[in-house]
């Protein structure tokens, strides 16, 4: 399952995407209109081209790949309703695409991994571990495939992020991790996500990191 984030329609949907569900341990906005480059260059459509490059790679090896959205929904799909459709398809592996909205001169890449946490329909004692595998793999392959180095702003420098505070993580039931490909408002970072070369490696390397976690 790829989840490419955001939505290019949610700007005309701002009072639907703003309403609040629940995220088991909390509630959440049910999605956003996703972070930009300073030339107007959108997360959302960024996402939707490296996951399209991606399942195609995918598809190429024999895999089934499906998507929550594919640009083709009014708005969203909400947050939990991204869970739900990764859990419903029973995947084997689930990643979310996104790029960041970080301060500029903040660069490089980061996974973020679920935390274990229990509440309401929220459980992940059973995908963290398996999470952390996938997100460890994805990591490795999109670093040799784009050169990115992980973030220099989040964490330990490790480009691995845990965090207890999304739903399309929290809700999730089966191994699930986010990959922000970069800052969007720093002017190299975008450089290189503006790039369609650049944007095929970083689908390379999505795709063989989800490969090589399949794969064992």
């Amino acid at each position: 399952m790829l989840d490419p984030g955001h939505n290019p329609n949610n700007r005309d949907h701002t009072a639907e995407i703003s309403r609040h569900v629940d995220i088991g341990t909390d509630e959440k906005e049910c999605d956003t209109t996703g972070t930009a480059t300073d030339a107007g260059y959108s997360e959302a459509s960024f996402t939707l081209d490296v996951a399209r490059h991606a399942r195609a790679l995918l598809e190429a090896r024999g895999a089934t790949v499906k998507f929550t959205q594919d640009g083709d929904r009014a708005f969203g799909p909400c947050v939990d309703e991204r869970a739900r459709i990764g859990n419903s398809a029973h995947a084997d592996a689930v990643v979310s695409v996104h790029a960041d909205g970080a301060p500029a001169g903040d660069r490089g890449f980061h996974v973020i991994l679920p935390k274990s946490v229990r509440g309401g329909d929220a459980d992940t004692s059973k995908i963290a571990a398996p999470s952390r595998r996938l997100g460890e793999r994805v990591r490795g392959e999109f670093m040799d495939a784009t050169h990115s180095e992980p973030a220099d702003y989040i964490g330990d420098g490790s480009g691995l992020n845990v965090r207890g505070d999304l739903g399309g993580l929290n809700l999730s039931t089966v191994p699930k991790v986010f990959i922000e490909c970069g800052n969007m408002r720093d002017s190299k970072d975008a450089a290189e996500l503006t790039d369609p070369k650049w944007r095929e490696r970083a689908a390379l390397g999505i795709a063989q990191g989800i490969t090589d976690f399949l794969n064992g």
